[in-house]
């Protein structure tokens, strides 16, 4: 994803420089070539994965940035994280802007959606590319500052718990519609809702593809793992009392799904493939 986004900002007239411990795809050796590459005031942008990866950028960044650079934090993070993030880089004088980014592997195309979390000074520095990076049209319907640093995060965190929602009900339907014995086609059931219908969207246009390729999803299996942010929304949820029973029932169907082989996580599999290239299990081997 870091990759499409790279060259997505290239495309759009930037100069970026690129650090992955992949060499392959690198176009630096280290992060402090990285660092000297770059004409300050600097933008770094981490896209890493959450956790002990992306701390461990934070911290190689603040021994080799300087003070009035930003450091955009693009990955998955816990919200809770980036209070700590912030204030690391802080004391070296370096800004601190944190981003929830979604598009999967179709950004790189389609755009992505942004939603950041900082001051609001550093997210007028940033809009540029911002703007590249967003999908074209109106930029509040690709872009949104949605408060101080941890915002973005939490954002991001809120959207998926509601994508694995979304992705659920559509798996069940095509569950149920399998199971009939009325429906005697059910690609071509669910394709006819593409157009015309309540329920259609970009989700049910992915679950459409992967059915072209596989019309009962047999090549897949019905494991379907998560990340983090479902977890982390329902967990919210229970901070703040607020029912979430659909997001919930969701996460929950994914830890369901790795104890039997079901039809419906066979489809959330597909749709997960299809908009992130997140990996899935196949019954090929």
């Amino acid at each position: 994803m870091g990759f499409n986004m790279r060259e997505r900002l290239r495309a759009a007239g930037h100069e970026v420089i690129g650090y992955d411990r992949n060499q392959e795809v690198s176009d630096v050796a280290s992060i402090a070539d990285l660092a000297g590459g770059l004409t300050g005031p600097r933008i770094v942008w981490i896209m890493v994965p959450h956790g002990e990866p992306t701390k461990q950028t934070i911290e190689a960044l603040a021994e080799v940035l300087s003070a009035g650079d930003l450091v955009i934090e693009g990955g998955n993070s816990k919200f809770t994280e980036d209070q700590a993030n912030a204030a690391l880089l802080a004391e070296h004088g370096v800004k601190y802007v944190d981003v929830g980014v979604s598009g999967g592997v179709w950004g790189a195309t389609n755009g992505y959606g942004l939603m950041a979390g900082g001051d609001t000074a550093d997210i007028e520095r940033a809009m540029p590319i911002f703007d590249a990076l967003r999908p074209e049209g109106p930029r509040e319907e690709g872009f949104a500052h949605a408060g101080p640093v941890g915002a973005g995060h939490y954002a991001k965190m809120v959207h998926n718990g509601i994508e694995y929602g979304l992705m659920q009900a559509y798996a069940e339907g095509f569950e149920l519609l399998a199971a009939s014995d009325v429906v005697t086609d059910v690609p071509a059931t669910i394709k006819a809702w593409s157009r015309g219908t309540v329920v259609r969207s970009w989700l049910l246009d992915l679950l459409v593809r992967a059915m072209d390729d596989d019309p009962e999803l047999q090549k897949l299996r019905g494991y379907v793992s998560d990340s983090g942010e479902g977890r982390w929304t329902v967990e919210e949820s229970v901070r703040h009392a607020v029912p979430t029973p659909v997001m919930t029932a969701a996460l929950y169907a994914r830890f369901a799904s790795r104890q039997d082989d079901s039809p419906a996580m066979k489809a959330v599999a597909a749709l997960r493939n299809q908009f992130g290239g997140h990996a899935v299990e196949t019954n090929e081997g």
